[in-house]
């Protein structure tokens, strides 16, 4: 069996360093803050709506959930009286 020699690899050192998040400005200026600040607030407001539609999506779930349970107790019913109100049949 063969058995395999391993290498370290060197980690290349950067010539130039990217901004933290991707926006492409050096992290110090104003600009980059500004930046930032503007794409948290984007992602809030995307987080927010998303919220707001999962939480009306479960009451209506709730609602759904609470109409079923009603029906099944009405057929649930209806059959107690059909069969207290039918004739012994033995």
């Amino acid at each position: 069996m063969a058995v395999q020699a391993r290498t370290k690899s060197k980690r290349q050192t950067a010539t130039r360093r990217r901004a933290p998040g991707g926006i492409g400005m050096p992290p110090q200026s104003v600009e980059w803050y500004a930046q930032r600040i503007k794409t948290l607030e984007t992602e809030r407001d995307r987080l927010k709506a998303e919220l707001v539609e999962a939480v009306g999506r479960i009451e209506r779930l709730e609602e759904s959930r609470t109409e079923a349970v009603n029906r099944i107790d009405w057929v649930l019913d209806s059959l107690h009286n059909v069969l207290e109100t039918a004739p012994d049949s033995r």
